[in-house]
């Protein structure tokens, strides 16, 4: 069963996808951008379990993973952004594509575990 939130987990994970190439191929960044791609593609993947969840426990559980890996990749994105990896003027780095919507994900979360 698809939801609005695993549909943009989907689409952000694709636009973290997206970054990490950018990263690895332009900056020749591997390490921080590695850190990146598993927590910005994790947070999809944890929705997608919750989707399939046995109970509500695992449900809250699924979905709490998927709350803590979103704020772990905001802290990738914040640590990329200030040691100048990326600025607002990379395309695919830019506040409302992926900035704004990882932002979109935590009200989101908190109410799904609540």
């Amino acid at each position: 069963m698809e939801s609005k939130v695993y549909d943009k987990a989907y689409k952000f994970a694709i636009r973290i996808v997206k970054g990490y190439k950018y990263l690895c191929e332009t900056k020749q960044e591997y390490v921080l951008s590695k850190q990146l791609l598993r927590s910005g593609t994790s947070i999809g993947a944890n929705i997608a379990e919750a989707n399939g969840a046995i109970s509500q426990a695992n449900f809250r559980a699924k979905m709490s993973i998927a709350y803590k890996e979103c704020l772990e990749t905001k802290y990738w994105l914040s640590l990329l952004k200030d040691t100048n990896y990326i600025g607002s003027a990379e395309k695919v780095f830019r506040r409302d594509r992926v900035w704004g919507v990882g932002c979109r994900f935590l009200p989101i979360l908190i109410w799904s575990i609540t």
